[in-house]
């Protein structure tokens, strides 16, 4: 597999890794700006007038934010109007690096049993050095990153 991809899976898993419990960059059930406004002590009228909008503006975005429907260039604007830094990332339930190991894997392993099955009906024997060392090397030998996700 690409060295070079192997070590982007492992800089961003370490950057990950300090991001977890992922539970607690949860929004608030009303959305950070009505929060993070709420706690300032802004009124909404405030809000507006530092973006420059309607009221009614402010409704619709903190409505749309609860939602998830609100665009990210509009709540970038909100929060340096609250004087905040929007991070926005995708954060990967498990390691990338595992993920890629566990997806090939799992392609050397159906590939291995099917070479099996078929030499078994065709009466050939198979040497049967230790199937972990096949599978890994059919895996250094065959198996690419862009081939993991077809």
């Amino acid at each position: 597999m690409d060295k070079n991809r192997k070590v982007a899976r492992s800089r961003l898993d370490e950057r990950f890794s300090n991001m977890k419990p992922i539970e607690q960059y949860s929004a608030p059930s009303k959305g950070w700006t009505r929060a993070i406004r709420d706690a300032l002590g802004m009124t909404i009228d405030q809000l507006a007038k530092r973006l420059g909008v309607h009221k009614t503006s402010v409704y619709r975005f903190e409505k749309s934010e609860g939602h998830g429907t609100i665009q990210l260039k509009t709540l970038r604007k909100i929060a340096e109007s609250l004087d905040c830094t929007l991070v926005y990332a995708l954060v990967p339930n498990d390691s990338l690096s595992e993920r890629v190991e566990t997806r090939a894997r799992a392609i050397a392993n159906e590939t291995h049993s099917s070479v099996r099955h078929t030499m078994s009906l065709e009466d050939q024997e198979f040497i049967d050095r230790n199937q972990e060392e096949q599978i890994n090397e059919y895996i250094r030998e065959n198996i690419r990153d862009r081939d993991l996700w077809e």
